[in-house]
């Protein structure tokens, strides 16, 4: 007797012909899966932001040759065109989205949208993460502070 963890599925396609039953095994199915998704983030301007993704296929106890997902990312709900000299953004090996600078201005805000995480297997599919929203604050500056004193008398010590 042995006790075995995790699951298999076996498709199976029929069909008929002549009152006779033809069945085929497919491969097993293999699940596809975000172990990591993108949450709400609040970057600062001119600092680092990352949106954490990641996804996976199979149980690598049991599949350790399983396909490796090829991940993409969404703003606003267009995929970014992620130049390899873009040295601003980019993916991550683990699938996250680095944005080493975040960029925001009155009129400029490049980074400040929505974002989704797709991921794809070529031999399972594609997946899309929960949406999560980046917003960008502005870095605090302190600047001096002006006071208007109003003297009403004097105070004298003696010792």
């Amino acid at each position: 007797d042995r006790n075995f963890s995790g699951f298999c599925l076996l498709y199976q396609f029929c069909y008929t012909h002549r009152h006779y039953f033809n069945c085929t095994a497919a491969r097993p199915f293999s699940p596809f899966w975000f172990s990591v998704e993108p949450w709400d983030t609040l970057a600062v301007r001119g600092a680092p932001a990352l949106l954490n993704c990641s996804a996976h296929s199979g149980d690598p106890a049991l599949e350790p040759t399983a396909p490796q997902a090829r991940v993409e990312w969404k703003k606003d709900g267009t995929f970014l065109s992620l130049a390899p000299d873009d040295g601003r953004r980019r993916v991550l090996p683990d699938g996250s989205l680095l944005i080493s600078s975040v960029v925001h201005s009155k009129h400029n805000k490049p980074d400040e949208g929505t974002y989704q995480c797709v991921a794809t297997i070529d031999s399972l599919g594609t997946i899309a993460s929960r949406t999560a929203r980046l917003t960008v604050a502005g870095r605090t500056h302190l600047g001096p502070i002006h006071r208007k004193y109003i003297i009403l008398g004097s105070i004298s010590f003696s010792g």
